[in-house]
């Protein structure tokens, strides 16, 4: 089982051109979005409680993520995809013509907006060769946020040092006194 240290250096490393990293900004939770949009019906009852595929699909991601060994990064990722699937759930709510204008629109913007990024890059997107990487971009997503505001310096400067720079730089360390 690989960590998310391990993950993410080895997704870092298909993603070193910022443009690319900024497209996966916006790309990856509008293709997150979407799968939730499109799996939010059929919606079905189990004790009272109303669920989709998208809770199902959120509970089982949400478990991969939080047992990655960084309980920031993993516990932020799931709050993010959780709020992106109550958003999400809330479109699929709509008429059919609705659901399926946002479920698809969000989808094939999002993932054209990927490719966009990955032309920048000069190389395929990491799922070609890891199937993982389509759970590990929104991980990467969140992290680079997660950096951004300081938090998990330690797993910020050990993905540096593995895969190079991210999109964040991390912020210096000062010393009181």
């Amino acid at each position: 089982m690989r960590n998310a240290t391990e993950l993410l250096s080895q997704y870092a490393e298909y993603h070193r051109d910022r443009r690319n990293i900024a497209t996966h900004l916006v790309g990856v939770p509008m293709i997150v979005f979407a799968v939730g949009v499109l799996l939010a019906r059929p919606a079905f009852e189990l004790g009272g409680v109303s669920l989709s595929p998208a809770w199902l699909l959120f509970a089982v991601t949400g478990a991969w993520y939080l047992t990655r060994g960084d309980l920031i990064v993993g516990g932020a990722v799931t709050a993010v995809v959780g709020v992106l699937m109550v958003l999400a759930h809330g479109v699929a709510d709509g008429s059919t013509a609705r659901w399926l204008a946002w479920g698809l629109g969000s989808f094939v913007v999002g993932w054209v907006i990927q490719f966009v990024g990955h032309y920048y890059e000069g190389r395929k997107p990491a799922f070609v060769d890891d199937l993982a990487g389509l759970l590990i971009g929104p991980m990467f997503v969140v992290a680079e946020v997660v950096f951004a505001l300081g938090l998990c310096r330690g797993l910020h400067a050990e993905i540096v040092r593995r895969a190079g720079p991210t999109l964040i730089r991390a912020r210096p360390q000062t010393h009181a006194g």
